[in-house]
């Protein structure tokens, strides 16, 4: 079985590109597939390989006190979801082009996946309010799977964003809104963004879909999580809905690694 890690932190990085070489040259001597992504503000990387040589490369990279923290969602597939390695150094590791989304200065509010799960069980929150689930992920992705009754948008890309939910402002006013990603990468910024247009009624949950299928399961979800590689999506016992041997085909069909997450 091959293990497969996805996780993103947010940290200061004075040299990008050195980092992403160092990075580039330790999982090319492990063997692993996959990308990362490397910015000024920090890391994003979707990983596959042997147990041991995953796990060595992620010791590695918390041993860097920049890293220490780095939180990791783990799966598994029979077979090698990348066709290749992939380290590129992107101005963000998220693209939102918005200068008041920098989880840098510091993080929205949270919720567990647990307390979540609870909320959607009662219909409310424990302060009574309506929940409100807001998907911050594109078209495609909501196609496989998203929590029932969610808001989602009709965007292609993380940067529509804040046009597509201003219509919707107004009617949120109420409502206690939970932002949901892929993994939290772009629910943390979605949530900083929306903190700092004046809505301090916004949390994200913690982890992401896919943090919430490894605690929780597949409660209040409806379908699968898409992922960006060759599983395509993944259902909540995080088992793929693909896992064969890679097509003879590239992997450019699927929607760019910098929006994922």
């Amino acid at each position: 079985m091959i293990l497969n890690v996805a996780a993103y932190h947010f940290t200061p990085i004075d040299d990008p590109q050195a980092l992403a070489t160092a990075l580039r040259e330790r999982a090319q001597a492990d063997g692993l597939h996959g990308t990362v992504l490397v910015a000024g503000e920090g890391l994003n990387l979707f990983l596959a390989g042997a147990d041991a040589a995953l796990n060595g490369f992620l010791d590695a990279l918390r041993a860097d006190a920049r890293f220490a923290d780095l939180i990791v969602k783990f799966s598994r597939s029979a077979h090698m979801p990348f066709a290749r390695l992939k380290v590129k150094v992107k101005p963000e590791i998220i693209s939102f082009r918005r200068d008041d989304a920098s989880p840098l200065s510091g993080r929205a509010p949270t919720v567990t996946p647990q307390v979540l799960a609870r909320w959607l069980d009662q219909g409310v929150d424990d302060a009574g309010k309506p929940v409100v689930m807001l998907d911050t992920r594109n078209r495609e992705e909501i196609g496989y799977g998203t929590f029932a009754d969610a808001l989602t948008l009709p965007i292609d890309n993380f940067t529509e964003l804040p046009q597509a939910l201003e219509p919707h402002r107004e009617g949120l006013r109420d409502a206690t809104v939970v932002s949901f990603c892929t993994g939290g990468i772009r629910c943390e910024k979605a949530a900083l963004w929306m903190q700092a247009e004046g809505m301090s009624n916004v949390l994200q949950l913690d982890g992401g879909i896919l943090g919430y299928f490894e605690q929780v399961g597949g409660r209040h979800y409806e379908g699968r999580c898409f992922v960006f590689d060759e599983r395509v999506a993944l259902d909540p016992d995080l088992e793929p809905l693909f896992d064969r041997p890679l097509p003879d085909r590239s992997l450019m069909e699927r929607p760019p690694l910098d929006d994922a997450a």
